[in-house]
């Protein structure tokens, strides 16, 4: 924690005293941040106790504070400014779009909630010939037909020629008459986008998800997941400094960082950028996820200290969270005690083979047995108010020859390995843990069909933006379900999931 802190320190000090730090030469950057490392790193103490918040410390927005909508929220604001008026003008463009994804999309989404979702406070009008609703359009445009393109690129290309009609008809702009969206309006547009109205446009497009019955099934799982997503930074560190053993490293990009990745045959094990963290909902019945809502850190932290970020962020937004299955990687069992006790949700992940394995239990089978002498496997009862997970004897009457001096019952703390949240024994558990490989799909589209890899932003602003962007495009396309794949239907069994009751 006292490496995280010291970079904090230091990066909040880069910023507040160099708010151009973008412009500064690399040899200026360079000697200012080995100057500010230096002189923290020098006055720091280590016998301090860490009292800042967790969310400072791993580089996220502080969910709390954030103005943010739920979903009953959005049922009622777009029913309140849903205007019977007919837009004319706009109905006149919508003949030009020829194609038949975009006009679908089209006619999910209405500017004018989209304008009152984005607009900032004192947006006169008629003051303004670009709205809101063209960038955000703009923005989804490239991330559906475009991403390939650099910024550069894609507006003189495909967004400001007139013979573009289709694509200027979808974003909003004049079909006869030349009006542009310069790369870098786009790019101030991303840089002025608060997080509270990144999370209520997401709020927005998971309404009409909800709307369209894709999720049309008894239960959902959610599940959480990351992925890496290398800067296009200098990937060689401005200043370090060791600290225990690990080194604190500053970048170019003063928020990104060095972290590891799985293990890919073609890339380095190291890289140099942010992790991506998705809340995803499942549908048991297919197998299909959907990604929901994503938080960007830089990339050295640990996976589990973003599983209640998620949490909270869902809970926010007022998704019917109840069950969450992720990899190893989320498996504190302190912080998923933390979570089920806090918000009433269960985690799921494979136990770790590092935990040792409770005296009288099998590996194989998963049975439960009170001691060596016992020879009928004890049945679950539930968790006691303590949080342990308590078993009894399902021996039957006469058939156990120590009845009499058996106390019949046994606790286990729940740990990382078999005794999660819900013991790895109980019927639904492996069906669930099944269902978290499906979770990559999503992030093989966001950064592969909506382009988020590689990146064309530098900065974490921009790169919060730009994903919420991709996230909207994703669901957006399986509500429209113009891209037909080859995901074989019906894989899975409704799962009754009694244990996430």
């Amino acid at each position: 924690m006292h490496r995280k802190n010291i970079k904090r320190m230091v990066v909040k000090q880069l910023k507040k005293k160099f708010p151009r730090w973008r412009r500064l030469n690399g040899k200026k950057k360079k000697i200012l941040a080995r100057q500010v490392l230096k002189e923290i790193y020098d006055a720091y103490s280590f016998d301090q106790v860490i009292t800042v918040p967790l969310h400072k410390l791993t580089g996220t927005p502080a969910i709390g504070d954030a103005k943010i909508m739920t979903l009953d929220d959005m049922k009622r604001f777009i029913a309140d400014n849903n205007s019977n008026i007919l837009p004319f003008i706009a109905h006149s463009r919508k003949k030009y779009i020829a194609d038949g994804e975009l006009k679908a999309i089209d006619k999910l989404l209405d500017n004018t909630i989209i304008n009152k979702l984005l607009a900032p406070k004192g947006f006169t009008p008629c003051m303004h010939k670009i709205f809101p609703s063209h960038l955000l359009r703009a923005e989804l445009l490239k991330s559906l037909k475009y991403p390939e393109l650099s910024y550069r690129k894609y507006c003189p290309q495909q967004l400001n020629k007139l013979e573009q009609k289709t694509n200027r008809a979808f974003v909003g702009l004049p079909i006869h008459k030349y009006l542009s969206i310069d790369h870098s309006q786009l790019c101030q547009f991303r840089n002025g986008l608060s997080f509270s109205r990144m999370v209520n446009l997401m709020v927005y497009i998971i309404h009409l998800f909800e709307e369209s019955g894709k999720l049309n099934c008894k239960v959902v799982v959610h599940g959480a997941d990351s992925t890496e997503l290398a800067a296009i930074c200098n990937t060689y560190p401005l200043a370090t400094i060791d600290v225990s053993g690990k080194k604190v490293r500053i970048y170019a990009d003063l928020d990104a960082d060095c972290g590891k990745r799985r293990k890919k045959r073609d890339k380095s094990e190291y890289f140099v950028g942010y992790r991506m963290h998705t809340l995803t909902a499942i549908n048991p019945q297919t197998g299909h996820s959907y990604p929901l809502i994503s938080l960007i850190a830089p990339g050295n932290h640990h996976d589990d200290l973003f599983l209640k970020q998620l949490v909270e962020l869902g809970k926010a937004i007022g998704i019917d969270l109840r069950l969450i299955t992720a990899d190893e990687a989320y498996g504190d069992a302190e912080q998923n005690s933390e979570i089920e006790k806090e918000y009433n949700v269960k985690v799921i992940t494979p136990p770790s083979e590092k935990v040792k394995l409770p005296a009288h239990v099998e590996k194989d089978t998963k049975a439960v047995y009170m001691n060596g002498w016992c020879e009928v496997p004890m049945g679950y009862l539930g968790k006691t108010d303590e949080g342990e997970h308590e078993f009894g004897c399902n021996a039957l009457a006469g058939e156990c020859i120590h009845s009499s001096t058996c106390d019949k019952y046994r606790q286990i703390p729940p740990d990382a390995g078999m005794f999660g949240q819900i013991p790895a024994g109980l019927a639904g558990v492996e069906e669930v843990k099944d269902l978290r490989k499906n979770i990559e799909r999503p992030f093989n589209l966001l950064k592969h069909r909506e382009g988020l890899e590689p990146l064309r932003v530098r900065s974490q602003q921009g790169l919060m933006a730009v994903a919420t962007f991709a996230n909207m495009a994703t669901l957006l396309l399986e509500i429209v379900a113009t891209r037909k794949t080859k995901r074989k239907e019906n894989r899975y069994t409704q799962l009754e999931l009694k244990i996430a009751a």
